[in-house]
């Protein structure tokens, strides 16, 4: 492989992180899993991958989205990874299944 080919991937490289569906509360969930949100989503079997921007393209009309994407725009992260077996970040809010729907 020519090595312009993999420098120019790099290039084009966008910042993902991994995190658990349980910063979503349960309506935003359902909104994931039906393609339903606010935002460029792309629902999985597990979770989904939500579309952040770089800069910030959009700021979600659901409020726990909202915030997730304030911080990952502080990170410069640009796709999120939203999924039941990823890790819980510190200082975002998570919600359990039964949470009422805020």
């Amino acid at each position: 492989m020519h090595t312009h080919c993999i420098e120019r991937l790099r290039e084009l490289a966008e910042p993902l992180t991994a995190l658990s569906l349980t910063h979503l509360t349960p309506a935003t969930r359902q909104k994931l899993r039906e393609d339903d949100l606010s935002v460029n989503a792309y629902p999985t079997d597990f979770g989904g991958f939500v579309f952040v921007g770089s800069p910030r393209y959009r700021l979600p009309l659901e409020s726990d989205l909202a915030t997730i994407f304030e911080a990952a725009e502080q990170a410069g992260i640009v796709w999120l990874k939203f999924d039941s077996e990823a890790p819980t970040i510190a200082g975002l809010p998570a919600f359990a299944p039964q949470d009422p729907i805020l």
